[in-house]
Formats: C-alpha cells, structure tokens, sequence
C-alpha cells in the first residue's frame, strides 16, 4: 500500500476558482435526496453509503474534490480512497454550509416544472 499523504482542506473560493477553469472534478458525497434538494453546480454524486472509491475517475489533469455538507463525510471518502490505495485527498473544508457562506451559488430543482433553479 503507498504511503498515506496528508489530507487537503481547500477554502470554498479555491474550488469555485478551480471550477470556473474546469481544473477539478467535485465529488458530492453526500446521499440522492440531499444532492437533488440543493447542489453545486457542476458536482456529480458518488455517495458515502455506497462509495467504491476505485470507481473514481483518474484523470491528472483534473484531481478529485470531495465534499459534503459540513466536511465530515468528505473525510470519510479521503479516508476510504487512501485506504484503498486511491491518490485522491482533496476536500472542501465546511463543506456547502462553508460554499454557501461564502456567496456560492447552489442549483436545486423546482419540483413543480423539473426545472433547474439557481440559487444564491
């Protein structure tokens, strides 16, 4: 097993940046219902309860950002790529309690139409 790297909290305006140039791949960890009630724009779901982290895409040029709600589960999915011998150790420290304090906007969908709205 490689050696396990510590692990790396980046600030909600770091991910928004590195989102904006397309540089990392966000990975909500969080559970189906909690990431169509309110997510970030561009995330893709990978969900603690049935996490394979071998499942993960590599890809080099764009790393993997984990998060969640508060940051604790994202420690959960770092935690679980290191044990499985996975490079991926980045997460987003606070988590969307942390992206939306900071002014990130977040898309849920209108239940009504099934269309997407932007939030603030």
């Amino acid at each position: 097993m490689p050696p396990r790297l510590p692990v790396r909290e980046v600030a909600a305006a770091e991910v928004a940046e590195d989102l904006r140039r397309h540089a990392i791949l966000l990975v909500d960890v969080r559970e189906p219902a909690e990431y169509a009630a309110e997510r970030i724009h561009g995330a893709v779901l990978f969900p603690l309860s049935s996490f394979d982290p071998t499942a993960l895409p590599v890809d080099p040029a764009r790393p993997v950002v984990f998060h969640c709600g508060s940051g604790k589960r994202s420690l959960v999915a770092v935690a679980k790529c290191q044990a499985a011998g996975v490079p991926a150790r980045t997460h987003l420290k606070g988590g969307l309690i942390a992206w939306k304090a900071a002014g990130g906007k977040t898309i849920t969908l209108d239940a009504a139409t099934g269309g997407v709205v932007d939030r603030r």
